[in-house]
Order: C-alpha cells, then sequence, then structure tokens
C-alpha cells in the first residue's frame, strides 16, 4: 500500500507550493507544483530541503501516529549526497 506526505511551503516570490512524498514498493518519489502551475514536477534528484522537511513531517506525524515505524526508521539514513536517486530503496537508503 503506497504511503503519502503531503506539505505546503511558500516559495522566494511567495508563491504557495505543494509537495508530495510517495513511497511504493519500497522506493519513494517526491514531486512538486507551484500554486499556478498545471503539471507536477517530479525532482530527479530530490531537493536537499525537500528530502530534509519529509524527514521533519514522518517524525511529526510518527509521534502522533500517523506514520509507521518503517517510514521513520528510514528517514534516519538520510544523509544525502550530491545525485541522489530519485527513487530510493530501502536498501539503497541504508548504503548512503
Amino acid at each position: 500500500m503506497p504511503s503519502q506526505h503531503i506539505w505546503t511551503e511558500k516559495d522566494e516570490e511567495g508563491r504557495k507550493r505543494e509537495v508530495r512524498a510517495t513511497k511504493f514498493g519500497g522506493k519513494w518519489r517526491l514531486q512538486s507544483k507551484v500554486s499556478d502551475e498545471n503539471e507536477w514536477t517530479y525532482h530527479d534528484p530530490p531537493l536537499l530541503d525537500d528530502l530534509l522537511q519529509l524527514k521533519d513531517v514522518i517524525a511529526r506525524k510518527y509521534q502522533r501516529r500517523r506514520a509507521s515505524a518503517d517510514d521513520r526508521g528510514l528517514m534516519g539514513y538520510v544523509v544525502i549526497p550530491s545525485g541522489v536517486e530519485e527513487s530510493l530503496t530501502v536498501s539503497e537508503l541504508r548504503n548512503i
């Protein structure tokens, strides 16, 4: 079953930006869309700020029992080098 985490933020120009992180089959995919755009942008590699925000979102959801222990444990391995793949498996994250 897919796991999805969604959050919004404002960009430098004050526009609302929505970010979605979806885990399916052990792989994470991050996409974003600014309020005035119609199409979603898939990030390859994911943006560092988005990955750090995802880690924070999962930690906060886990405290409220809204995120799985697998998601929280997985994000504990996230130390992002340059050139991170768009879709990461659990074993790939553990090897970073």
